[in-house]
């Protein structure tokens, strides 16, 4: 056995990997004593073939921990060495990174906020998993509503009390039992429906404004959307019409519609012959009032919901709402915005 001795104390001595290597050769390789020893138990007694083969194993798993921490020892201190050798100061900021863009919803989010800024409206938030009382029944929406149903809402418990909510008009509820009139108000956010194809997704982002005060009618409705579509389409003129329509919650109910043309294989947002729905409004519902704690007697006004996904396809050319959400770098780069391009009226939105 003194031939084990002498492989491991060459081992041990050994300064590179390429020796450990050598090393390993000599003890396990095919030709290497282990097998040359195995092969010397045939010619044994039994019981000195018993004795030899429990000193052979026992030297086989002393060296093959001695080779393996060996390996790793070796590993270490190579890498230390060329640390040492290339002296890299691993603080110093990466030579060649790629800028992040701003996903187009992020910037289209700060475009509304912005525009909607000018005119006085804040800026407020709320949970996306809501409670049926919030997202429906203090908003106005009848028990048989079809909304209520299972295959358009995402339920989170059995009994129907808690949701993924539906739009963000919650939220005005919400700031109406935590403040006092006046209330103007944007509520951007996340929000959820069973649906999914070219134009719906199942999680998708809505915008909700209100505005609350003594006096107002549909006539500052009108003008708030108009001064709105104008700074956010970044156009001089805006045809715009409004269709009767039906929410539980605003009473009277409209959808607003959009002119614009083709050209060139694009949309023109402005004047044309053609119509583009782009988002639902109305005055605000007294029953939403009385939920909310505010005397419909004394104070009205009006709430508008705007579908923000939409607004960045339409604005940006993107023809498919799924790939909002495919998380393709190559998608972001193109349509993305560079970080340091923040909304701001005064030198153009997108500009």
């Amino acid at each position: 056995m003194s031939d084990f001795e002498k492989l491991k104390d060459k081992l041990i001595k050994a300064q590179s990997s390429e020796e450990v290597e050598i090393v390993r050769g000599e003890i396990f390789g095919k030709n290497g004593l282990l097998n040359l020893e195995f092969k010397k138990l045939g010619s044994l007694s039994p019981e000195d073939k018993k004795k030899v083969a429990s000193e052979i194993n026992a030297a086989k798993q002393e060296l093959t921990k001695l080779f393996n921490d060996k390996i790793i020892k070796l590993a270490d201190s190579e890498i230390e060495e060329k640390v040492k050798k290339e002296n890299n100061d691993v603080t110093l900021p990466e030579k060649d990174f790629r800028i992040g863009k701003i996903h187009p919803v992020s910037q289209v989010i700060d475009e509304i906020s912005s525009i909607f800024s000018e005119i006085g409206f804040s800026v407020e938030e709320g949970p996306d998993v809501e409670s049926e009382y919030y997202n429906f029944t203090a908003l106005n929406t009848p028990e048989n509503h079809p909304a209520k149903d299972m295959h358009d809402t995402f339920y989170i418990e059995e009994n129907l009390k808690t949701l993924l909510r539906t739009h963000t008009s919650p939220v005005q509820v919400r700031t109406m039992l935590n403040g006092k009139p006046p209330f103007k108000i944007i509520a951007p956010g996340r929000t959820y429906r069973s649906d999914s194809d070219q134009t719906h997704t199942p999680m998708f982002h809505q915008l909700e404004g209100l505005h609350i005060d003594k006096n107002i009618n549909m006539g500052h409705l009108k003008g708030c959307l108009n001064y709105f579509i104008k700074e956010f389409f970044e156009v001089d003129k805006i045809k715009m019409r409004f269709r009767p329509s039906h929410f539980p919650f605003t009473e009277p109910s409209a959808e607003v519609d959009i002119g614009y043309r083709i050209e060139n294989n694009k949309i023109i947002i402005g004047e044309g012959d053609k119509w583009l729905e782009i988002l639902g409004c109305g005055m605000v519902h007294p029953n939403v009032l009385k939920y909310s704690k505010v005397d419909p007697n004394k104070f009205q006004g009006f709430a508008f919901g705007i579908g923000i996904d939409r607004l960045a396809m339409l604005k940006y050319g993107i023809n498919d709402l799924r790939s909002f959400f495919e998380c393709d770098y190559r998608w972001l780069n193109y349509y993305g915005f560079d970080p340091l391009d923040v909304p701001t009226n005064y030198r153009g939105l997108s500009k």
